[in-house]
């Protein structure tokens, strides 16, 4: 759908959850369509789109890794799976009619700020075709989110195995395991899901390789039975209520990951451990490192399946990849027919080159400032009209990424709001008022587990945390409720800052009314004075009403 050059225009980069949410809240709350996605791949879906391994989930319920508005009472589990995920948000793109809004097969090359005409020149490019073309939007939301590029082992001769290898996020559906001899490098969230999958074939032979243990919460996964669907759609309020519980549930999870409240879990997930693994493996496979500090995994049957004689666990790490196998750091030898990476994502956004202010690009502005940053994880000092979903400092460890991404939607909404109503052009943050977030964000990791040892939430492993935010995300979307907005400088906005004025007159003059209402129905007396001043009122009202006409 050609956008009206004639109105603002939004673009939004990437047809993933994040994205589609942006589209049906600029429909739903706003009532406002003239918005594409560009979505360099086939079909929406994004993360739930390209990972399909065999067991891939969410390991936060469903019912709450969904959005608000659309509360879903036929999830068949607790934890939910790939194709479930991914129908769900395929049924909002029918709902919504967003496919019209989508065009798909286009990467955004890059983008720059024109304050002459307070735009974004984007450089879009058919991936098919190879057709390069130039568009522009008053308004930018990046929608990619933190799954984007698979992120492989810094090993040598990966170039040189002769078997098949490839990465979860990049599954061979083509690719027998039968008979064959596996080797799994990693232990996080996609390998702990995989594992037990492929396993359940006798003639796998599965060899997990990996550096460090990692925290196991147990799964307990479900089956929601036909009687609570149906009461979910048809009983009102009970799947809202239901989905609050599982919401505060999670979000108490947070207690563990304040350091001077560590020894609360580690006691009881080294006996869950212990418990469900061999003892062979109990001197490598509790973290000697505090509860939290590395991503908690939600454990899908993965510690179970050390006790099947086909999985065997290596804790010694890869070293090398030869032709016909691997070796581990302390020079044993592994031969394996297939090599998968279960080794998760590059969290730091290389992303899209993008030009604020004075022609500095977003990796400028990070490289200044030793790693990524923005205010409220979301917009930019010198980037106006620029948002970024799930940016850095948003992902809370326990919670939903959906519920912090839904926060941040509505925050963009009324942000965008003014520019789209043609009452303001831009709005960029100020640099004092980022600053100031950071180092309070800064100053919180630090009493927290999160900078207790190395791991991907740190740049290099063990420097600036640009992923985690250390709190609640119930705090988090109280942050985001509404925009202070004297922390950011707005443009061409005298029009949208008079109706504000006028807004907070009438605002004060309606409590004054109330107040003097009362007070005159109690003591008639005064009634003369109450007069006077309400009339008073009046012209100052009438007053700030000429100045915004």
């Amino acid at each position: 759908m050609p956008l009206n050059k004639e109105q603002p225009r939004v673009a939004i980069i990437g047809a993933g959850l994040a994205g589609i949410a942006t589209a049906i809240a600029l429909k739903r709350q706003l009532g406002f369509e003239n918005f594409v996605i560009y979505e360099q791949a086939d079909d929406i879906g994004g993360t739930w789109r390209d990972s399909t391994y065999p067991g891939c989930g969410s390991d936060v319920s469903g019912h709450w890794y969904s959005l608000s508005t659309d509360l879903n009472p036929n999830w068949t589990t607790f934890f939910v799976r790939q194709p479930e995920i991914l129908a769900y948000w395929s049924s909002l793109v029918e709902k919504y009619a967003l496919l019209p809004y989508i065009t798909f097969n286009t990467r955004v090359q890059s983008g720059e700020w024109d304050a002459s005409s307070q735009t974004y020149i984007l450089n879009v490019k058919d991936v098919k075709s190879g057709e390069e073309r130039e568009e522009w939007a008053e308004v930018l939301v990046s929608a990619i989110g933190g799954f984007l590029v698979p992120r492989y082992p810094e090993v040598k001769g990966r170039e040189t195995f002769e078997g098949v290898s490839f990465h979860t996020a990049q599954w061979r559906h083509d690719v027998d395991l039968k008979g064959k001899r596996v080797g799994v490098i990693g232990n996080g969230c996609s390998a702990a899901q995989l594992i037990p999958q492929i396993a359940k074939e006798p003639s796998v032979e599965v060899i997990n390789i990996c550096r460090t243990p990692s925290w196991f919460v147990p799964g307990g996964n479900y089956v929601y039975p036909e009687w609570i669907k149906w009461t979910f759609a048809n009983v009102p309020f009970v799947l809202r209520q239901y989905r609050n519980f599982v919401a505060a549930r999670y979000d108490i999870g947070y207690l563990v990951f304040r350091a001077n409240l560590k020894w609360l879990s580690k006691g009881l997930l080294t006996s869950y451990i212990k418990y469900k693994t061999p003892r062979k493996y109990w001197d490598k496979i509790v973290p000697d490192y505090p509860v939290g500090c590395k991503r908690i995994i939600v454990d899908p049957g993965y510690l179970k399946s050390m006790k099947q004689p086909n999985v065997t666990v290596n804790f010694d790490g890869t070293e090398e990849i030869v032709s016909d196998g691997l070796v581990t750091t302390k020079g044993e030898k592994i031969p394996v027919d297939v090599i998968i990476y279960g080794t998760g994502y590059d969290l730091v956004p290389a992303g899209i080159p993008i030009k604020g202010v004075g022609g500095v690009t977003l990796a400028e502005h990070f490289e200044k400032l030793g790693g990524p940053e923005a205010y409220l994880g979301t917009t930019f000092p010198n980037f106006p009209n620029y948002f970024a979903l799930l940016g850095p400092n948003t992902a809370t460890g326990h919670a939903s990424v959906v519920f912090t991404e839904e926060a941040q939607i509505n925050y963009i909404m009324q942000m965008i709001k003014p520019v789209l109503a043609r009452k303001a052009k831009s709005f960029e943050v100020l640099p004092s008022a980022s600053a100031k977030y950071n180092a309070k964000i800064q100053k919180t990791l630090a009493s927290s587990v999160f900078t207790s040892c190395r791991s991907w939430y740190q740049m290099d492993g063990t420097g600036k945390n640009f992923v985690i935010f250390p709190g609640p995300v119930l705090l988090y979307w109280w942050w985001m409720r509404r925009p202070v907005w004297k922390h950011y400088r707005a443009i061409g906005a005298e029009r949208w800052q008079k109706e504000r004025l006028l807004s907070k007159v009438l605002t004060i003059g309606l409590g004054v009314c109330v107040t003097a209402l009362g007070v005159a129905v109690a003591r008639p007396e005064s009634r003369g004075v109450i007069l006077g001043l309400l009339s008073q009122l009046r012209t100052v009202v009438r007053a700030v009403s000429g100045h915004v006409a």
